[in-house]
């Protein structure tokens, strides 16, 4: 070969060799960034190009899909019940993305997770169109329908949970929206979404108040504090005098703890300061205890740390930074204390699981187009707030606000119920409509199935009260889990 053949040759060599590195590196090195640019629609044509796969409660899809017309995307998701299930599947959109289950869950229900390489591999070699996995949820279909009924036309929302495994039951908030309305691209399914943005619409119904709204828990957290005081031995015994005068001045202040109305409060047990939920009783415990002991508690149960079910839940919150009356307002469930439905049926798992919190989860299997699992959730203990033997003393309290005190419009007949009400102040100086909540549990001969918190953040009710208004849509859900399992 003479010499200019020979420098052709090599330079073409070199071209080749570019090429191939080229090549390389955008199949691979930059394969994730390609996949992710929005410019590239090819990516969202093939997401789209068949069905997903479905999410599952109580052994049925609560999704589906239907055939899109008029774009070059196949199919658009379908709900059923959408308004009603929003908040444990979120929405997925071929315009707007997607959330929750429907996001975190993606590849499992497009078909593209890596755990279904082989499944795809498989598929293309037999010529089988792709096809997407399902998720398995751990809701109940019963106690879902009864939270969302139970609340209706109200702002507010439950979360339930099973005790014994943190399986969570019933996840509702409303106001809610129909993931179905803007599943598509069209003109109208951007009228839809364009409603229930929060700019448009102040009841923000995308909003999961039952995972990411903080409300002050108002006396609900009295449990917290009850707990605090076993543990710490301020007292043992349920039924013992507290060294609580009345009037009971906050420490470091000239101000008064108030309670509501005339109340008999002077000394009181816990029992009875549970039962009618005295300000003074458990105000002066925190104070007590100190912030470093209260928060201590708190965080046994949760606070102060996020949630993944695996939907991400907002941390509720308890200062670490507090002076001594700051302490006793926030050990009754007001100051800067604040908690998510979740967070607070977690502190009444605790408490009717003898002590053991488990970690919540929604999600109990997730499967291959097959059926074939995937993987499985297996109950995990979180920590353990209390013992089993002060577990069982908070219960007997418990117990006794519902057969006796604020709680009894949660009694079920032949079911043993223990619940704590509570009415939390909203807003600046008060002025808005109190948030009214009710936690709980119930228990059959068969252990305790269901443990439940409930908030309504604004009624058009006269008396506003978690006893009135919250403890009947729990009495619901409870009701609903125990005869699920009949």
């Amino acid at each position: 070969m003479n010499k200019p053949l020979r420098r052709i040759a090599i330079f073409a060599g070199l071209l080749v060799i570019v090429l191939l590195i080229r090549d390389n590196w955008l199949q691979y090195a930059q394969a994730n960034s390609l996949d992710s640019d929005p410019k590239n629609r090819r990516v969202a044509i093939e997401r789209y190009a068949q069905p997903r796969g479905d999410i599952i409660v109580d052994g049925k899809s609560i999704t589906g899909a239907a055939k899109t017309t008029g774009s070059d995307f196949a199919y658009k998701r379908t709900y059923q019940d959408g308004p009603m299930w929003a908040p444990v599947t979120g929405y997925v959109s071929q315009a707007y993305g997607a959330t929750q289950l429907e996001s975190i869950d993606d590849g499992i229900l497009t078909g593209n997770d890596d755990r279904l390489f082989f499944r795809r591999t498989l598929d293309m070699i037999t010529g089988k169109k792709k096809e997407g996995g399902n998720v398995v949820t751990t809701l109940n279909g019963d106690a879902q329908k009864a939270a969302y009924e139970g609340l209706g036309n109200k702002k507010g929302a439950v979360a339930a949970i099973d005790p014994s495994t943190g399986a969570i039951l019933a996840l509702a908030s409303t106001p809610s929206y129909d993931p179905s309305s803007f599943a598509g691209n069209s003109a109208e399914d951007e009228k839809a979404w364009t409603k229930v943005q929060k700019k448009n619409n102040p009841d923000d119904p995308t909003l999961n108040r039952a995972l990411r709204q903080t409300y002050p828990p108002g006396s609900t957290f009295k449990l917290v504090t009850a707990a605090a005081a076993l543990e710490n031995e301020k007292y043992t015994d349920p039924d013992d005098k507290t060294e609580t005068p009345l009037p009971w001045t906050m420490p470091g202040t000239s101000t008064d703890l108030k309670n509501e109305g005339n109340i008999p409060c002077k000394n009181a047990t816990m029992r009875d300061a549970l039962k009618y939920s005295c300000n003074t009783v458990f105000g002066k415990i925190g104070a007590d205890l100190g912030q470093k002991k209260m928060q201590e508690e708190a965080e046994k149960f949760g606070f102060n740390s996020e949630e993944f079910t695996p939907v991400r839940s907002n941390a509720s919150n308890f200062d670490k930074d507090m002076n001594v009356s700051q302490t006793a307002l926030s050990s009754i469930g007001q100051f800067d204390t604040t908690a998510t439905p979740l967070q607070m049926a977690m502190v009444a798992s605790a408490i009717a699981n003898d002590g053991t919190l488990m970690k919540p989860y929604m999600v109990s299997e997730l499967q291959a187009p097959n059926l074939d699992t995937v993987s499985k959730t297996s109950p995990e203990k979180m920590s353990e707030p209390l013992s089993a033997e002060n577990a069982q003393k908070l219960q007997s309290m418990m117990e006794t606000v519902v057969n006796e005190g604020t709680g009894t419009n949660a009694r079920i007949p032949g079911v043993t119920v223990g619940g704590k009400t509570g009415t939390a102040e909203n807003g600046i100086n008060n002025e808005g409509t109190p948030y009214a909540w009710f936690v709980s549990y119930a228990k059959t001969d068969k252990g305790s199935p269901v443990a439940v918190a409930v908030v309504v953040e604004d009624s058009d009710a006269t008396d506003v009260s978690g006893g009135g208004l919250a403890a009947p849509v729990a009495k619901d859900v409870m009701q609903a889990v125990i005869d699920s399992k009949k």
